[in-house]
């Protein structure tokens, strides 16, 4: 590589958003969440609804666990303007997905004594734990890099299989999916995306590490969607 590239290229990264960055770093791993088979019968209207049930089951657990998560890093920041920000993006979560999800359980026949006590599965459980642990462990923003996989590739999902949702006869899945492009929901990415990018300068130094976690989530993020599809249970 040549100076004047190197000069660009450096040019181009300080230019970017650090939240842009770590996208980037997990392109390959956004692209097979994005075209993973449970992902697209879900939004075309294909997915056998056994499958959508189990994935909502395990979802609402793993919800919960994402709630808590969220007020052990606000826990963490001294500035109470950013510790008020990521406990409003959690009310904002628990009013826009909890909700919709007490709505979705009637639909689908379940109670939510019915989801509770299930036992979630392997794939959920790990990621479950490698949240409660980075957020416990780690400091606050490795704690909001390791949520932010979750929230983005569902604004991201819903966005690239928009123009399914036209002709998906399934209106659970249409209802479900149409939480994900409302402006409610974007504003809460956009607002988790602008707290991390605020200190893009003083995380710049730490990209690696950071970007090892957000890889990580991801990968768990498809993990859920496959274990979801499969209906993984436990071997014992």
């Amino acid at each position: 590589m040549s100076i004047l590239t190197s000069i660009k290229h450096a040019l181009v990264m300080a230019s970017q958003r650090f939240t842009e960055r770590l996208k980037e770093a997990v392109s390959d791993v956004w692209d097979k969440i994005l075209n993973h088979p449970f992902v697209t019968e879900l939004f075309d209207g294909s997915l056998p609804m056994g499958k959508f049930r189990f994935y909502v089951i395990q979802d609402y657990n793993y919800l919960i666990t994402l709630t808590r998560c969220q007020a052990i890093i606000a826990s963490k920041f001294e500035d109470p303007a950013i510790m008020r920000k990521i406990l409003e993006l959690a009310l904002a979560d628990v009013s826009t997905e909890l909700e919709n999800y007490n709505k979705l359980l009637g639909e689908l026949g379940l109670s939510l004594n019915d989801v509770i006590r299930v036992r979630p599965s392997p794939t959920n459980m790990a990621y479950m734990n490698f949240l409660l642990s980075t957020c416990t462990m780690g400091s606050p923003y490795e704690g909001l890099v390791a949520i932010l996989p979750c929230y983005w590739t569902y604004l991201e999902i819903a966005r690239y299989h928009a123009k399914k949702l036209e002709g998906n006869p399934v209106r659970v899945y249409r209802d479900w999916a149409l939480v994900y492009l409302s402006p409610e929901y974007e504003k809460i990415v956009g607002d988790l995306r602008a707290i991390i990018d605020n200190a893009g300068d003083y995380l710049a130094r730490d990209f690696d590490r950071l970007s090892g976690i957000f890889r990580q989530a991801s990968v768990y993020e498809y993990m859920f969607w496959d274990m979801a599809f499969r209906q993984e249970q436990w071997i014992l």
